[in-house]
C-alpha cells in the first residue's frame, strides 16, 4: 500500500490538526536552542465571506457538531490528546470548516498527527503526507489565510522534506507573502524563502521584477521586526539577520538589483574601518561603481579621492595588470579576472604571482561571490608564494561566511563551518606571525559559533577526534566546542 493511500485513508479515518508544533529554522549562532513559530489563531472570515466548505449548519445536527467541538478543544487544551481525536474526528466528518470563519478544525488535526508522529516515528512519512493534505484542504477552504500557505511550506521544507518540490514551497511562500504583504509577514518564511529566491533567480525560473519584490518584503519584515522585538523576543530575529541578508548578497551579482545607497550601507563602513587599504579602498570603489554611485554621492567622492591619491600607482607596470585593475575600477570583473590571472601566470616572481592570483581570488568572493572559484585562486596563490598567509586567512573566511550554504543556518550543519575556518586561520599566522593579530581576533569570534557540547553529544562524536565537513567544504578538522 502507498503512502499516499495509507494517507488518504488515515485522513478520512483519523484526520488532524495544528501547525504550531513546528520549529522554524532560523539563522544564528546559537543553535542549543531552536525557536518556534509564534502561535497564531487563524484568520477568522467575514460574515459575507464564509469558508465554501462544509460548516456547522450543513451538519446533519448542527447543535451535536458544534458541541463536540467545544468538547474536543477543550480536551485538546488539557493534552487528552487520545480522547480529543476521537471526538475531532466526528467533527471533521461533518462540519471541517467549523463555524465557516476560521480554519481551526484544519490546524487542530495537525497538532494531532504531528503528536503521533512522536508516538509511532517509523509512520512519519505517511502522517506526514496526511499533514500537507490537511494543509492543502485548509487553504481550498481559507484562501485569503497567509498563514496556513506558510506553515504548509515551512512543513514541506523543513519537517517533511522530499514532500514537495523546491518550486513548489517557493510558491506557497510567495502566496503567503501576496496576501499576508511584507508588513504582516510570518518571520519563519524569511529565511528559507531567502535561500528559494536565490536558487529561483539563479535558475532563471523567475524574472529580476519578482525577485526584487521577494527580497524588497523579506527584508522589510526583517527590519520591521528587529525595530519592534524586546528581551529574549529579539532572538529569532537576530538569528534571522544572521541568515538572509548574507543568502541575499547573491543579488550584488545582478546588474542593476540593487541600487547605490545599498552598496554604500554594505562597503562604506569596511572601507572606514581600514582607510589606508588599497583592497579596502579598491573594494568600496568598485562596488560603489558598480552599484550606479556617481560623482556628487560624497562617499562615492571620498572613495575615489582615496583610490585615485592612495592605490592608483598600483595599476601602473605590466599591461595585463594595469588593464586587470582598470577593470576592476570600472565594475567589469570578468575582464579583471581574466587580466590578473594573465599578469600572474606571466611572471616568474614568487611574491607577484601570488599577489596577482590573490587579486583574482578577492575579485570571485567580494564581486562574484563565487566561494569555490575564490578559494581555488587563493590555494594557487598559496602554492606560488608559500611565505604568505594571506591565501589561508582569505580560505578561512570563506569557510566561516558558508553557515548559510551548507545549512539552514542554524543548527550543526551550518555551525561545523567554524572548525576548518578556524583551523586556516591558525595556519596563516604559523605562515606569516604579522597576522597573528588579524587571525586572532577571527578566532575569538568565531569560536563561540561552533557546536555545543550537547550538540556533538547527541551525534555521538566527541571533542578531538577527526570530522569531515562535507558540502562545497570538503576538509578533514578537528572538534571542538565553545
Amino acid at each position: 500500500m502507498n503512502h499516499f493511500l495509507i494517507s488518504r485513508i488515515l485522513l478520512c479515518a483519523l484526520v488532524a490538526l495544528t501547525a504550531f508544533a513546528c520549529t522554524p529554522k532560523v539563522a544564528g549562532p546559537d543553535t542549543t536552542t531552536t525557536t518556534t513559530p509564534q502561535t497564531t489563531t487563524p484568520k477568522p472570515a467575514t460574515d459575507e465571506n464564509l469558508s465554501p466548505c462544509a460548516k456547522f449548519s450543513d451538519a446533519r445536527n448542527p447543535d451535536d457538531a458544534e458541541t463536540n467541538y467545544v468538547i474536543y478543544r477543550q480536551m485538546l487544551k488539557a493534552k487528552e490528546m487520545k480522547e480529543a481525536m476521537r471526538t475531532w474526528r466526528k467533527v471533521y466528518a461533518t462540519s471541517p470548516a467549523a463555524d465557516g470563519k476560521r480554519a481551526t478544525v484544519y490546524t487542530d488535526g495537525i497538532a494531532f498527527y504531528n503528536d503521533l508522529i512522536k508516538e509511532m516515528p517509523a509512520n512519519k512519512e505517511a502522517y506526514g503526507d496526511t499533514i500537507l493534505m490537511l494543509y492543502q484542504e485548509a487553504r481550498r477552504c481559507y484562501p485569503g489565510d497567509g498563514y496556513m500557505a506558510a506553515i504548509q511550506g515551512f512543513d514541506s521544507y523543513y519537517t517533511y522534506p522530499g514532500s514537495a518540490t523546491d518550486d513548489e514551497i517557493y510558491a506557497l511562500f510567495k502566496e503567503s507573502i501576496e496576501i499576508d504583504g511584507a508588513e504582516k509577514l510570518n518571520y519563519f518564511v524569511i529565511n528559507p524563502m531567502s535561500k528559494l529566491v536565490v536558487e529561483q533567480h539563479r535558475e532563471g525560473k523567475i524574472e529580476i521584477e519578482e525577485a526584487k519584490m521577494i527580497t524588497t518584503a523579506l527584508k522589510t519584515r526583517l527590519a520591521k521586526g528587529m525595530e519592534e522585538c524586546s528581551g529574549a523576543g529579539c532572538e529569532p530575529w537576530q538569528a534571522i539577520e544572521n541568515y538572509a541578508p548574507e543568502t541575499l548578497r547573491y543579488f550584488e551579482t545582478v546588474q542593476g538589483f540593487y541600487d547605490c545607497q545599498y552598496f554604500i550601507d554594505q562597503y562604506y563602513a569596511d572601507y572606514k574601518e581600514d582607510p589606508t587599504n588599497c583592497d579596502a579602498i579598491l573594494t568600496a570603489y568598485s562596488r560603489l561603481r558598480y552599484g550606479g554611485c556617481a560623482e556628487g554621492t560624497p562617499e562615492f567622492d571620498e572613495l575615489k579621492q582615496a583610490y585615485e591619491t592612495n592605490c592608483r600607482v598600483v595599476a601602473s607596470g605590466p599591461s595585463d595588470l594595469k588593464k586587470a585593475f582598470d577593470c576592476l575600477e570600472s565594475g567589469d570583473y570578468d575582464c579583471a579576472i581574466e587580466n590578473f590571472t594573465a599578469a600572474a601566470e606571466g611572471t616568474d616572481d614568487a611574491e607577484k604571482k601570488g599577489r596577482y592570483y590573490m587579486y583574482v581570488a578577492k575579485v570571485y568572493y567580494s564581486h562574484k561571490r563565487s566561494f569555490s572559484q575564490a578559494r581555488s585562486f587563493a590555494r594557487k596563490a598559496a602554492e606560488a608564494d608559500p611565505s604568505s598567509g594571506e591565501p589561508y586567512m582569505l580560505i578561512g573566511t570563506l569557510y566561516a561566511s558558508s553557515g548559510p550554504l551548507c545549512g539552514p543556518g542554524t543548527g550543526f550543519d551550518s555551525q561545523i563551518v567554524t572548525w576548518p575556518a578556524i583551523d586556516k586561520w591558525q595556519q596563516a599566522k604559523r605562515i606569516q606571525p604579522d597576522l597573528a593579530g588579524k587571525a586572532n581576533n577571527l578566532i575569538n569570534r568565531y569560536t563561540q559559533y561552533m557546536p555545543s557540547k550537547s550538540d556533538i553529544f547527541q551525534r555521538g562524536i566527541k571533542e578531538g577526534q577527526s570530522f569531515t565537513v562535507g558540502c562545497w567544504i570538503q576538509e578533514t578538522t578537528r572538534v571542538r566546542t565553545p
